[in-house]
């Protein structure tokens, strides 16, 4: 089996830290501008730190530019991606066409691109033409079933990369234009103001409720920890963490999780992760979890009730009065632990105010009056103890070294035969030789603020040099400088050829190529379409437009696939979405409303 990566999400200089520390094998950022998560931007001296101690541990480091860029962005892009290239960035996440036209022409710097997630990678022809194009990965749609993962790995040579944890988009990626649509927040731009969160209505065209103010678009969180083994066997080489907008809690608790699942597997990067917490990802942000389509269990994805973290369920009510109730639980609870209920159909929450453990289990006394029914089922969402263990969490990562003391010199060589030495000029011999080796051991053993583990002191010799401890403690730094240096200096990134043309999937396109700037538009027709139109972006032209297209089905979740019934979503301002129904593919589309044209 070839090697695995475990690539974490990561907001800033902080949480990229954590995700190495915490068992990355890769981590994916935003740049300063141009990411699909335009709150999560970082300017490049930041990435140089993160790639510069990312690299110690051979942990690749990707930058997101993954949004869709006007003719006058593309030039800035250029500059920023020369100046990611300087700073050795392993990769670029990419969706706009404009800058493959960039690579075709010669004038992007040679960083490997991976195209993202938001070219709607689901199609074997279309990810093919990127292999085509020279292409090394691609970031397959989470629709995707492990057999079509399976024939895509079959029929091409390229890397896979699939998301195993965090949010789920309820549309394809890449042809979600309803943020845009509504409040001219563009996804495709990375400024989603999540429209799948909100509230709507389903009805009928006579205008009958069939459900009414749920969370109709909001699906529960991905967690595929089950199969990992499956994954890895139908060719998935990258397995990606979302949540570049998460706190740096959730960043620790998945990304040591899934390391632990995936210890036993070759992996890319190197070091040893020394963890101090038992990880769990229902303690931190999520909204229930399901296993997406990979097995085509489609009715398991949607959770209607909220699109709130609702956290681990933990028990359920036994016994209620005017300011507490009883629940019998399993788990140790703590004041200011945050839980939450389903109350009258909408879920709610409160905070533990104070708490008395009784022998049917603990008597809660909220902090704000709940008319509580007996058999609620209750979630905790805040776990202040598993909280605060996350925050006081020493978890490191360590490159073991040996050092070697020789007469006139002392070395240090890491677990990758990376070797640096400290050659002495003049020195006095040592008179008190045992008391010289005690200083020696104590002083190449103080490695707690750098990335290495002294495994090993090797004495190659009893003519030890005489130093005062503050001077032996300073060769120790200057040593582990050294080695830094020299395992950065022998880290190489691979580089990426100019693409070149073949022939797209699709001999005409519309709206949902994405084109907004002319050199995107220049490439599709270098490879054979007929472009029909620019992207919604720049038109607003929503008539007859899809502005989702999805896998998840209203119908199907609520009257039945068989049902012959024209459906609309209502929104809470009163607008109506009709829904097209596409049974033969199981497929929905969220269309523009009619009445606005």
């Amino acid at each position: 089996m070839e090697k695995l990566e475990l690539l974490a999400p990561a907001k800033d200089y902080e949480s990229a830290i954590a995700a190495i520390n915490y068992g990355a094998d890769a981590i994916y950022i935003g740049a300063n501008k141009f990411g699909a998560r335009k709150n999560a931007s970082n300017n490049i001296e930041d990435i140089k730190k993160i790639a510069d101690f990312a690299h110690i541990f051979n942990v690749k480091v990707y930058v997101t530019l993954n949004t869709i860029l006007t003719d006058d962005e593309l030039n800035e892009a250029i500059k920023i991606i020369d100046e990611l290239y300087k700073i050795k960035v392993d990769a670029l996440i990419i969706q706009d066409f404009g800058l493959l036209q960039l690579s075709l022409e010669g004038k992007l710097a040679p960083i490997v691109l991976h195209m993202s997630t938001q070219c709607d990678n689901r199609d074997l022809d279309k990810i093919k033409f990127f292999e085509d194009i020279g292409i090394k990965r691609v970031i397959l749609a989470r629709e995707l079933s492990i057999d079509s993962i399976k024939k895509i790995k079959k029929n091409t040579n390229l890397e896979l990369e699939h998301f195993i944890a965090g949010a789920l988009c309820v549309s394809y990626s890449g042809l979600c234009y309803m943020s845009q649509f509504i409040g001219g927040r563009s996804a495709n731009r990375g400024e989603c103001a999540q429209a799948c969160r909100k509230k709507y209505c389903l009805v009928d065209k006579e205008g009958n409720f069939i459900i009414k103010n749920k969370y109709l678009l909001s699906l529960k969180d991905n967690n595929l920890s089950n199969h990992i083994d499956k994954l890895a066997n139908a060719g998935v080489k990258s397995f990606k963490i979302e949540g570049r907008l998460k706190d740096i809690n959730y960043i620790k608790n998945n990304v040591a999780y899934y390391n632990n699942i995936l210890k036993n597997y070759p992996r890319t990067s190197h070091g040893k992760i020394i963890c101090d917490f038992e990880a769990n990802p229902s303690k931190t942000f999520n909204r229930g979890f399901c296993e997406d389509y990979l097995f085509n269990k489609k009715d398991n994805i949607y959770f209607f009730d909220t699109p709130k973290s609702i956290g681990q369920i933990i028990g359920i009510v036994e016994n209620i009065s005017d300011n507490f109730f009883v629940i019998k639980t399993k788990h140790e609870l703590n004041n200011q632990d945050g839980l939450c209920f389903k109350l009258q159909g909408d879920f709610t929450g409160c905070l533990i105010n104070k708490l008395d453990e009784t022998k049917d289990g603990y008597k809660i006394y909220p902090n704000k009056k709940i008319n509580m029914q007996k058999g609620t089922e209750i979630y905790r969402n805040i776990d202040v103890k598993f909280n605060k263990s996350l925050e006081n969490s020493k978890t490191v990562r360590k490159l073991n070294v040996e050092f070697i003391v020789e007469e006139n010199k002392i070395s240090v060589i890491d677990e990758n035969s990376t070797k640096a030495s400290f050659e002495f000029k003049d020195f006095e011999p040592a008179l008190n030789k045992e008391k010289m080796k005690e200083n020696y051991l104590k002083s190449l053993s103080k490695t707690n603020d750098t990335p290495y583990f002294t495994q090993k002191i090797a004495f190659k010799t009893e003519a030890l040099a005489f130093f005062p401890i503050s001077k032996l403690n300073e060769i120790r730094k200057e040593l582990l400088d050294n080695l830094s240096t020299k395992i950065l200096e022998k880290y190489k990134v691979k580089k990426q050829k100019p693409v070149d043309i073949a022939q797209f999937p699709l001999a005409k396109g519309d709206y949902r190529l994405n084109i907004l700037n002319d050199k995107a538009k220049e490439f599709y027709e270098n490879c054979g379409v007929e472009v029909c139109e620019y992207t919604l972006e720049k038109t607003k032209d929503y008539k007859n437009k899809e502005l989702m297209l999805m896998r998840h089905c209203l119908k199907r979740a609520s009257i039945g696939c068989k049902v012959e019934k024209d459906l609309f979503l209502k929104d809470e301002k009163g607008v109506l979405f009709p829904l097209h129904f596409d049974c033969k593919n199981c497929q929905m589309a969220v269309m523009a409303p009619k009445e606005q044209f």
